[in-house]
């Protein structure tokens, strides 16, 4: 799981006005500035995953109906293949999703049944919690969907930060109208993410904490995802254990695979 940024849908009529945006922000920005911010978001959308990522993680879902928490193992290559398996509680052991590609599928072990996740369900959420699919497989990049502009840069709440704005790309299948997120200056460690939809409102916010040097990259080792909507609920998710590098072949990511892991 990396840092949430979207699910999909079509969103080609707003596509003017965003590069307008875009294209007005950038005009007041050098183009070192410019390079340094790809750099800087290039970073952020690697942090969880590297080339390669192997973790264990778990999940505490709390609303106004209930409140569950599940344990989780997760592998991933690159941007493009990802692989999640639910270890507890004993009921929910072996639900499972996939990524390929553009193509997601879900496991489900009790019936013994793959189905595929059609487009229209990527903003749907994932196990009743606050993060949709799109958010468990992390389909879209930062980098790849998103302009970005420095928005502030220095001290606040008595670290020094750097905020970055990202507008999605014309034509781009992005939810959000907005991304807004803080970084710390010394570590480039993320400190919190606010989320905004097509009319400016914020939707939701990421805050990460328990910062840990792994593999000389320093990672929020917890997420609390807070929906704007819904007073007094949140999904919290905390790294247990998180490694690169290993070899992950195509057929780890494969269907069979998908059933074997459980």
């Amino acid at each position: 799981m990396a840092v949430p940024a979207i699910a999909t849908h079509n969103k080609s009529d707003h596509s003017l006005t965003r590069l307008a945006l875009v294209l007005f922000t950038l005009c007041y920005l050098p183009a070192t500035q410019a390079m340094d911010i790809n750099e800087l978001m290039t970073h952020v959308d690697r942090l969880w995953r590297g080339d390669t990522s192997q973790a264990t993680m778990s999940m505490s879902v709390k609303t106004r109906r209930y409140e569950r928490s599940m344990t989780m193992e997760a592998w991933s290559r690159g941007k493009e293949h990802s692989l999640l398996v639910i270890r507890e509680p004993i009921k929910d052991r072996g639900i499972a999703t996939l990524k390929v590609k553009e193509n997601i599928w879900n496991y489900l072990p009790k019936i013994n049944r793959v189905t595929k996740v059609p487009a229209s369900m990527m903003s749907g959420s994932w196990m009743g919690s606050h993060f949709t699919n799109d958010d468990l497989v992390k389909e879209n990049t930062f980098i790849d969907d998103f302009d970005s502009v420095m928005s502030f840069e220095g001290e606040r709440d008595g670290i020094l930060i750097y905020e970055v704005t990202s507008i999605p790309k014309p034509d781009v299948a992005v939810v959000w109208g907005k991304v807004i997120m803080t970084m710390q200056q010394d570590n480039f460690a993320p400190v919190t993410a606010s989320y905004f939809d097509e009319e400016g409102v914020q939707v939701r916010v990421m805050n990460f904490d328990q910062i840990k040097q792994i593999d000389g990259r320093y990672i929020p080792m917890r997420m609390t995802l807070i929906p704007e909507d819904k007073p007094g609920e949140s999904t919290v998710v905390e790294y247990k254990k998180i490694a690169f590098g290993m070899v992950l072949d195509d057929d780890f990511f494969s269907l069979r695979s998908l059933k074997q892991r459980r």
